[in-house]
């Protein structure tokens, strides 16, 4: 069957004198719809002539929808934190659609072993997700999409036919509508009428942070698993609603490269995907490369790309029973590009994706009993695997922060794993778990592998090299106590009768009004947020630096190091107005607080010490722009905006240099390069007071600046320097002394006030960099700090194991009245690292009460 034009490269002079029919694009073995409208007599411009901005992309796909009803169906999954719609496209034939709840309802059984059986899958369609351009600034995918939906929509005959009665397309046109306006703005502002192909231009040259993030600089394509983001949280549920068997992830590279389909790099496979998957991706490869070789185009496999972490849009499917497919298109940057291959134009890119979306349908057609029946047979085998494990059951909870609990099991929720209530107390890996605090995960259910990639450390690979993160056992990012439980621990009469809802609220109690003082303690997870609001709101508070017990209902309490304390009396505000506003946030933030019509303590410091210090309300800049790390800089940001309600001032180095930053008493470093800087400005400014947070390379940064006292650790050489080695060994010896994030386990001194909040004297940190600190020569500055065996789960090669062994997690020094906090790791990795988020806030709201002298003199 003949379906495109031979030629692949063109001259893009009269590129458009014959894109406007759409020639170039479809294939030729098919006619089209005249009724259906075009994409360009939507947009108002032939595909890939410019960037199609997300507004104009969604309006297409509405016209589409309303033009051909018998084929389409439109949906909004959700909305952007800009209020940009996700929509979604369902193509089918017109008989699938008059039956399509009734389809879904029995493609969905094939997941549930105890129905699937009985099922027949000789005529059910298969269900296809086809996602385009995550990453914004990677814009051929979402250009590529009018096209495919024109295709799916107006396109006739036998072949068209026969594709859309066995399939049902879930077909979504943008997966980051942020990013994608964000980036099209940018290249068609500066795309010039006679196309300049230069790379140095600056249309291939976005500035900070660019396209490729959402609104708040995070990469959705690794958020499939955390789904911290409405954008992965919208997506999800339709992806769980429809349970599909194939699901495309449609990106573009570096310029100077081809076209990349899956499989990849065989080693780097995890191990929990079924050999079948790999197997079901490779026969689909075959028809991605026949599809190109029909066009001429040039691609690779099996090379630079891997399936192992599960966050990703190709991989995520790869755990639940289907098979996910990476597509890499060399991106143009802009609408023409001179690179290695030669000119590389906007509408070649497109067509490449387009050509393998049509190869993906073909394929998932020609093999759709095979993908059913390997679906049913993923979920029948988890229950088998289940059944045979040693693992039969994890149990976690916190009951000192409710919330954060909650957090995890609304996570677990949304990848439909089965969350109970625990109904007996159990003790488990010397920790112990109370009944009312702490919830059981079985294994024997559908997503049992799921639940081993989200639960389970890692420590054997069989590679050095990875693409992204070696490890992200979710329990210690959340900071959660958990452990195993095995087949003599385990029975079904732990479990509660009451499944668990992701709507459920920790139970707190409304405070009682007093004339005395409230205390709120710092466990809880908002319990930052809360003390913004009440600073914010002109109420004293003040933290305490022992810890104390009180009488509560006739019961002896404890409190510890960094129990807040609002006292009545001393307040500006009227008592009424103070009990309003912590009735509030005791509500918003479900926190507990207690009432005390006595400062009396029954152990400890009473209320009226002076171990209870004045908290002052911070005021905060993040240095941003050209050279800061965009992701780390983002993951801030969201967690004081998002999470705690705490406002953020984005300063960029130009800003920083010219304006009076008297205004602010802390500043944060993230990740970065910070050349740029007035370094004497900056040291003054600590010099006066200030609080300094440095993140990860920042505190390198500050070091080599001269005004952080910090001390870095020498790397351990990857090898002997006099050796001589074979040159195809280099990129795995050199590849293999990256950190590309695992996860270790600091010490923590819980009365140091970077340390408040924490309950256990340990924390697990996610490390992806090479700063490594040596211990403060001052006994005390030293807070979180690793020792002889800490990897808890991860890869790390052993060069670099050494350096972060004995070194330190965080230091603290002194600059005349101002402190400099240096932290090595990323407290808030992507967002859900809220292991992390009690240190970070710590830093926010009490560096500057740290006493950094040693009190130790020398004689």
């Amino acid at each position: 069957m003949k379906f495109f034009f031979t030629f692949s490269l063109f001259t893009f002079f009269n590129l458009f004198s014959f894109s406007q029919d759409l020639s170039y694009y479809l294939p030729d073995s098919i006619q089209y719809d005249p009724s259906v409208p075009k994409p360009q007599d939507v947009i108002y411009h032939a595909v890939g002539e410019w960037h199609v901005t997300h507004d104009k992309l969604v309006n297409y796909m509405q016209v589409l929808a309303k033009a051909v009803p018998s084929r389409v169906k439109i949906e909004t999954m959700g909305f952007t934190y800009e209020g940009r719609p996700q929509v979604l496209l369902i193509f089918t034939s017109p008989k699938n659609h008059q039956n399509l709840e009734q389809i879904r309802q029995q493609h969905v059984q094939l997941t549930d072993p105890q129905r699937s059986s009985s099922l027949n899958i000789d005529d059910m369609p298969v269900v296809l997700y086809i996602g385009h351009s995550i990453h914004g600034n990677e814009p051929s995918g979402s250009n590529a999409s009018l096209l495919s939906a024109y295709y799916l929509a107006a396109g006739q005959g036998k072949q068209i036919d026969d594709l859309l009665d066995q399939s049902v397309i879930l077909f979504d046109p943008s997966l980051n509508p942020d990013g994608l306006q964000r980036f099209s703005t940018w290249v068609n502002q500066h795309k010039s009428k006679n196309l300049v192909t230069d790379p140095n231009s600056r249309e291939f040259n976005e500035v900070w942070p660019g396209g490729r993030f959402n609104h708040y600089w995070f990469d959705l394509n690794r958020d499939w698993l955390p789904a911290v983001h409405p954008e992965s949280q919208n997506r999800l549920t339709w992806f769980h609603k429809w349970k599909p068997n194939v699901l495309t992830d449609h990106h573009e590279q570096g310029s100077n490269a081809t076209f990349f389909f899956q499989p990849g790099v065989p080693s780097r496979v995890n191990p929990l995907t079924p050999a079948k998957n790999q197997e079901l991706t490779q026969k689909m490869a075959n028809y991605h490369a026949a599809y190109l070789d029909r066009i001429g185009s040039l691609y690779f496999t099996k090379e630079n790309y891997d399936d192992f972490y599960y966050g990703k849009g190709s991989t995520y499917p790869d755990i639940n029973g289907a098979v996910g497919i990476l597509f890499e298109q060399g991106s143009s940057r802009g609408h023409a590009q001179q690179t290695s291959n030669g000119l590389l134009t906007f509408p070649f890119t497109i067509r490449n994706q387009f050509v393998t979306t049509l190869s993906t349908m073909e394929a998932s057609k020609q093999l759709r009993k095979e993908l059913l029946s390997f679906q049913r047979d993923f979920y029948k085998a988890s229950i088998s695997e289940a059944a045979s494990a040693s693992v039969k059951a994890y149990v976690f909870g916190d009951e000192h922060d409710q919330t954060k609990t909650q957090e995890f099991i609304t996570m677990l929720q949304r990848h439909q794993i089965a969350v109970f209530q625990l109904v007996n107390n159990i003790k488990s890996g010397g920790l112990d778990f109370q009944k009312q605090h702490s919830y059981i995960v079985p294994t024997s259910q559908g997503q049992h592998r799921l639940i081993r990639a989200i639960f389970e450390k890692t420590f054997n690979y069989q590679d050095s090299l990875f693409y992204d993160i070696t490890s992200w056992t979710m329990p210690l990012a959340y900071g959660l106590k958990y452990a195993e439980l095995n087949a003599s621990q385990f029975n079904n009469n732990l479990l509660g009768a009451k499944h668990v809802t992701a709507n459920t609220t920790a139970n707190f109690s409304v405070p009682a009004k007093s004339s005395y003082a409230y205390l709120i303690e710092w466990t809880e997870l908002y319990a930052p947020a809360a003390l913004y609001e009440l600073l914010h709101e002109g109420v004293t508070v003040r933290v305490a630096s022992n810890p104390f017990s009180m009488q509560v209902g006739g019961a002896t309490k404890n409190y510890s190091y960094g129990t807040l304390i609002i006292p009545v009396q001393t307040q500006t505000l009227e008592a009424d107005k103070v009990f309003s506003v912590i009735q509030n946030i005791s509500k918003k933030y479900a926190l507990p607080v207690q009432s005390f019509s006595s400062g009396t303590a029954m152990s400890g410091s009473d209320l009226g010490s002076s171990r209870f210090l004045p908290i002052t309300k911070p005021a905060i800049a993040m240095i941003t722009g050209t050279g800061v790390n965009a992701l780390d800089a983002g993951e801030f940001w969201h967690l004081m905006d998002q999470r705690m309600n705490i406002p953020v001032s984005h300063l960029e180095t130009g800003v920083f240099n010219r304006v009076d930053i008297s205004k602010y008493n802390t500043l944060v470093f993230t990740s970065g390069n910070f050349n740029e800087i007035n370094k004497e400005k900056l040291r003054t400014w600590v010099q006066g007071g200030g609080n300094l947070i440095l993140l990860e390379e920042a505190v390198s940064w500050a070091v080599q600046a001269g005004f952080n006292n910090a001390t870095l650790k020498k790397a351990t050489p990857a090898f002997d320097t006099s050796a001589h080695l074979p040159y195809i060994d280099r990129e795995q010896i050199v590849g293999a002394q990256a950190v590309r994030g695992a996860i270790f386990k600091a010490d923590v001194d819980l009365t140091h006030p970077l340390g408040y909040g924490y309950i256990t004297p340990t924390v697990s940190l996610f490390k992806s960099n090479k700063v490594f600190m040596e211990k403060s020569k001052n006994p005390f500055a030293t807070p979180y700090y690793y020792k002889a065996n800490p990897l808890e789960s991860g890869w790390v090669s052993r060069q670099n194991l050494n350096s972060i062994k004995n070194s330190a997690a965080v230091v603290v020094s002194g600059l005349g009245s101002g402190k400099i906090i240096s932290i090595a790791d990323n407290p808030n990795f992507r967002g859900y690292w809220l292991g992390g988020t009690k240190l970070m806030m710590n830093a926010i709201f009490f560096g500057k009460m740290i006493n950094t002298s040693s009190g130790i003199t020398e004689d």
